[in-house]
């Protein structure tokens, strides 16, 4: 007589499952999603890589040679045609458009959506609260020309402050929206302890709420700074002088009636990137942690 040994089925499955984490090469492999996975990181890489090739090139032998291969024998003319041709000022005139809308907007975008979460009882903040809401349905096109007229009027036209003021506007609601929700998710604990120590709502706002908030607040920051920064539709209608020209309306400069100077462009488009790239090395971690928390929500 002979005794077979067996596992319950509750054993076998486990030493089955336990026998595939160790062995992570028995694992059934995702091919379909890994072949996807490199296709899409061609496609992102590959305009990269020819942007910055290209940077490097002569506009006189560009179209006799290969896009995609590097230049024999690389050089800045480019870059140094760039910054002869006023892309100083078109930088300093961006740098002027965009802190001149980012900063005001978001400080008084925290103040009201502050203002907005902590008296949500008063039917005014509510209705405030409303309007801003009903400003994420407007887009920027629909707007242009009441924006020309307005600026028109105000005897603004062809200034810098005729592109901030808008943008303040525009970047507003989205970034009331943002905040309100990271502001109403700090603990009302908090806030009582604040208010039983004696400080007043003010202090409350810019020693509690904001410190707390930090990642919002960055993140809102470079999300209107970008569109801001790379916005094309209202410099090209509210400025007409060369020199009130921001970055994504210069371009237009490396363009001829009969060409286009290819290497120049995207030597400008190099360089009108890089300052984004600096933005971002520097916040990357608190942008994360902002769209993170708000992707937790």
């Amino acid at each position: 007589m002979s005794l077979t040994l067996t596992r319950p089925p509750h054993q076998a499955a486990t030493h089955r499952e336990r026998h595939r984490r160790d062995n992570p090469g028995n694992q059934r492999r995702n091919w379909l999603g890994g072949l996807a996975g490199w296709v899409w990181l061609a496609i992102v890489v590959v305009p990269l890589y020819w942007v910055l090739i290209t940077s490097f090139k002569v506009q006189s032998n560009y179209y006799t040679s290969n896009p995609m291969v590097p230049p024999g024998h690389p050089t800045l003319g480019a870059y140094q045609f760039v910054l002869e041709s006023g892309f100083i000022t078109y930088f300093v005139n961006s740098v002027v458009a965009t802190a001149g809308a980012v900063v005001p907007a978001v400080v008084f975008s925290f103040m009201a959506a502050y203002a907005i979460v902590r008296g949500w009882q008063l039917r005014f903040l509510r209705l405030v609260n409303g309007l801003f809401l009903m400003g994420l349905a407007i887009p920027l096109q629909a707007t242009v020309i009441p924006v020309y007229l307005i600026i028109i009027k105000l005897h603004l036209y062809d200034s810098l402050l005729a592109l901030i003021l808008p943008s303040i506007a525009f970047a507003i609601p989205l970034s009331v929206l943002v905040l309100a929700n990271f502001i109403r998710d700090v603990p009302k604990e908090l806030f009582e302890a604040m208010r039983i120590d004696g400080a007043s709502e003010w202090m409350t706002m810019w020693r509690l709420a904001a410190p707390l908030t930090r990642p919002a607040i960055l993140t809102v920051t470079v999300y209107n700074a970008l569109n801001i920064w790379n916005g094309f539709l209202l410099p090209l209608v509210l400025t007409q002088s060369p020199d009130k020209r921001t970055l994504p309306l210069a371009l237009w400069s490396f363009q001829g009636q009969y060409s286009v100077n290819v290497p120049a462009i995207v030597a400008a488009v190099v360089l009108t990137t890089l300052p984004i790239l600096i933005l971002y090395a520097f916040g990357r971690r608190q942008l994360l942690r902002g769209l993170s928390a708000g992707f937790s929500r």
